[in-house]
């Protein structure tokens, strides 16, 4: 069963200077984050290679695809309640759909857990339609040292906040990385929304 805390008022979410990014502390709840990460822990993938080649010098992590069919479906629609709210006020996007599941990442120090600058625009035809990039904090700040989420606004560096729940979201063109976990384990949560390709 979905928390109870899915039916509360919505987040309340706060611009960066330039505009660029939105960020909040209250998306998901303590309760939420855990049973978000307890979705993932029995089903995580390797992200170090990539088409049978190495790429960890890009990104060392594990990944888990969260199935909303399998009584996860409150994520789901908890994060568009909030993303559909945000893109309508300011970026008035041209958004369809979320054509991906949602990912949750893990980032461990002792495999040196990182994702370097990257934009989430990709050439494939469901990548390449990615407008929105919305991520979550799901780990207790406690529990791992480094791991930042940094964005990268015209040589404006933002850092996403550490508190359990918050969550920062922009526009999917715009680099970001985890810098790396140097101890302990970060999970977060990243998802996309999608639209015709950006012209």
């Amino acid at each position: 069963m979905p928390p109870s805390e899915v039916y509360l008022p919505k987040a309340k979410w706060l611009k960066s200077v330039d505009s660029a990014m939105f960020a909040s502390h209250g998306v998901f709840s303590i309760t939420e984050c855990d049973q978000i990460i307890q979705l993932s822990k029995n089903d995580m993938q390797d992200t170090g290679l990539v088409n049978n080649q190495n790429v960890s010098d890009v990104r060392q992590s594990s990944v888990h695809w969260i199935d909303e069919e399998k009584d996860s479906d409150w994520v789901l629609r908890k994060i568009m309640r909030e993303v559909s709210d945000i893109n309508n006020i300011h970026f008035d996007f041209n958004l369809t759909d979320f054509s991906e599941l949602i990912q949750i990442a893990n980032y461990q120090a002792i495999s040196g857990g990182h994702y370097d600058w990257h934009t989430d625009l990709g050439s494939s035809a469901i990548a390449s339609r990615r407008k929105l990039t919305l991520v979550v904090q799901l780990s207790h700040p406690d529990e791992y040292e480094g791991g930042l989420l940094e964005v990268n606004v015209g040589g404006n560096i933002h850092q996403a906040s550490l508190r359990q729940g918050s969550a920062i979201l922009f526009p999917s063109f715009v680099l970001h990385r985890v810098s790396p976990v140097t101890k302990g384990n970060r999970y977060s949560l990243a998802c996309w929304v999608h639209g015709p390709t950006f012209r």
